[in-house]
C-alpha cells in the first residue's frame, strides 16, 4: 500500500473526516505534520502544494488536495488505486507519481 502523509492541526474538521475516508479505505496509518504545533511546516506545507488550508494529503509522492479533493478521487473510482500502487514499482522503474 502506498504511504498516506497528511499536513493537519488538532482543530481541523476536515482534517478528521480525511483521515476516516482513508481508514475507510484500508489505510492503517495516516501519519500528520501539525502545522499548529510546528509553524515552520506551514511554510514547507505552502511550498510543496501551493496551498494554505489543511488538510494537505500526500499519497505517494503525489499530492491529491484537500478533503474535497479526495472525497472526489473516491467518488470517481481513482482513490483505491492510489492507494494500492506498489511504492517500490515506481522507485525500480526510475517513474514517480
Amino acid at each position: 500500500m502506498a504511504e498516506v502523509l497528511m499536513y493537519s492541526t488538532a482543530s481541523c474538521p476536515f482534517c478528521t473526516l480525511a483521515e476516516r475516508l482513508l481508514r475507510a479505505r484500508g489505510v492503517t496509518d495516516v501519519p500528520k505534520i501539525r502545522v499548529d504545533l510546528e509553524p515552520a511546516r506551514r511554510g514547507e506545507m505552502i511550498e510543496r502544494t501551493g496551498r494554505r488550508t489543511v488538510p494537505q494529503i500526500f499519497i505517494g509522492e503525489r499530492h491529491v488536495g484537500g478533503y474535497d479533493d479526495l472525497v472526489v478521487l473516491d467518488r470517481e473510482g481513482a482513490l483505491l488505486p492510489l492507494l494500492a500502487a506498489d511504492p517500490q514499482a515506481g522507485a525500480a522503474t526510475g517513474a514517480t507519481l
